[in-house]
């Protein structure tokens, strides 16, 4: 059985306590992981604060820490192997998305170290003849970093990686459920050169760790991806200390599909958008809204494809579609799409758990056509599970994308340019895809509104999220300043 430790101050321990993780994808222990508790969390922030203030750090110059940060990105690359066969064991996550996704992580680093030297501020043209003022931008402080167990290394690079580039220093919690890589990605981290403090990572769960952290009266910002009631509790606790907070949360994302669109690339898109990662994507193109005049030979297309899927051990190149990574999850699936059936829905294809060992899931469509009030079509599922209406005209299709409490992403697949356009103006969404989906680049901005969070990652403006402003005043005058109480 292998032993992961939490990393605080430059230094690697056991923690407060340990507790067990399990393989979904055979239901077995595999690991022990150090718990963290108040006492450890408190460390980690007092340790993110030393390091914050200290000259190594704070006067470091910003093309120093772009280089450290490059050095991470190589480092990064020459260990993926090692970090996709532990997220793979430790999420179920099957091994050739886990592979892919890493070498790509390593350039969001790359990016953000090449923007450490480019935040830059500006000059304002004042009114007032004797002033020169500017504006600087300077880092926010201790940033609290907190990632969920799916795409956690990617997750995380968009939180240090502008962090870091800013001059913030960070503690990073790794979600309970699966936190093997983040903790190997602190060794890692370690070989790298920055100074002890700047990052630490820890995990732990939410009374101990996650509420101790969020409400510390040193923690500047809170940088959050998980679901919308989570975060709920995180805004609250940030008002114990009035910290900043940028939230990346769920997603119930329209797949939109027109008549004239390419039949076999929206059907290749869908079934990447929904069974990719098991489904456990918050971009997950759960909500399959399509035109009548062409539902029933896509679904028909789109069945095939689900039942071709190659389901199998996550760390077999083979494999297509793994188990889920928690019981809790399969549990929502079978209670969401009984209470679905019941209000109408129809299962198109699987619909129910595998008989076999571990947490799988068999891909599931649910034509929802007279059931517009079935909960698969509001509710996250977090699974490899599609739920379908169709609909008559352009008007009906952006009403039921726009239903919806979430506004993350969405996809559109349509070969008219002007009925395109049209559609992303209207859409309520943070991302919106056009013949394509859940595509992604370091230069881009990722996030959403309403219950999918605020705040974006990714591109320039992840960078200054993680920055202040500070307004400086210099007068140019010679002149003494006159006696304010002298009358003239």
């Amino acid at each position: 059985m292998q032993k992961f430790q939490q990393y605080i101050d430059g230094g690697f321990s056991d923690g407060a306590a340990q507790f067990e993780s399990r393989d979904p994808a055979t239901g077995q222990v595999w690991a022990l992981m150090p718990e963290a508790r108040r006492d450890d969390v408190n460390n980690a922030i007092e340790a993110a604060e030393r390091a914050f203030n200290s000259p190594e750090w704070a006067d470091m110059t910003a093309t120093a820490r772009g280089k450290l940060l490059m050095r991470l990105a190589d480092l990064i690359a020459e260990n993926a192997g090692v970090l996709a066969k532990l997220e793979t064991r430790d999420t179920g996550k099957i091994i050739r998305e886990t592979s892919a996704q890493i070498a790509y992580v390593a350039d969001y680093y790359r990016y953000y170290a090449g923007l450490a030297d480019k935040i830059e501020g500006s000059h304002l043209p004042i009114d007032k003849p004797d002033m020169e003022v500017w504006l600087r931008r300077e880092p926010i402080g201790v940033v609290a970093a907190i990632v969920p167990w799916n795409s956690q290394l990617f997750l995380s690079a968009v939180k240090i990686g502008p962090a870091l580039a800013a001059g913030c220093t960070v503690v990073l919690k790794a979600s309970e459920e699966a936190p093997a890589p983040m903790l190997e990605y602190a060794r890692i981290f370690d070989q790298a050169g920055f100074p002890k403090g700047v990052l630490n990572v820890i995990t732990g769960f939410a009374a101990e760790c996650g509420a101790v952290l969020t409400s510390h009266p040193k923690v500047d910002h809170i940088a959050f991806t998980g679901g919308p009631e989570t975060a709920k509790h995180v805004v609250r606790n940030s008002a114990e200390n009035l910290a900043s907070t940028s939230l990346e949360l769920g997603g119930k994302s329209p797949f939109i599909v027109f008549e004239d669109a390419d039949i076999d690339s929206a059907v290749n898109a869908q079934v990447s958008g929904i069974f990719a990662a098991t489904g456990q994507s918050c971009v997950a193109g759960s909500r399959l809204i399509i035109s009548n005049k062409i539902k029933n030979v896509f679904l028909e297309k789109l069945a095939e494809k689900a039942a071709a899927v190659v389901i199998g051990a996550p760390d077999d190149m083979a494999t297509e579609v793994g188990p889920l990574c928690t019981i809790a999850q399969r549990d929502t699936a079978v209670n969401l799409i009984e209470q679905s059936v019941e209000a109408g829905a129809v299962v198109v294809a699987g619909g129910a758990p595998l008989k076999r060992d571990g947490i799988f899931f068999a891909p599931t469509i649910l034509d929802c056509s007279n059931a517009h009030g079935a909960p698969c079509l509001t509710h996250e599922f977090f699974g490899p599970v599609l739920s379908v209406l169709g609909f008559d005209t352009e008007a009906e299709a952006l009403a039921l994308a726009n239903h919806t409490e979430f506004g993350l992403a969405s996809g559109v697949f349509t070969r008219d340019l002007t009925r395109a356009h049209r559609m992303i103006r209207k859409l309520r969404a943070g991302i919106v895809w056009i013949n394509t989906y859940r595509a992604v680049s370091p230069i881009a901005p990722f996030g959403g509104h309403g219950l999918s969070g605020h705040g974006r990652e990714g591109g320039l403006q992840a960078a200054l999220d993680y920055t202040k402003v500070k307004a400086v005043w210099l007068r140019t005058s010679d002149d003494p300043i006159p006696d304010p109480f002298v009358m003239r």
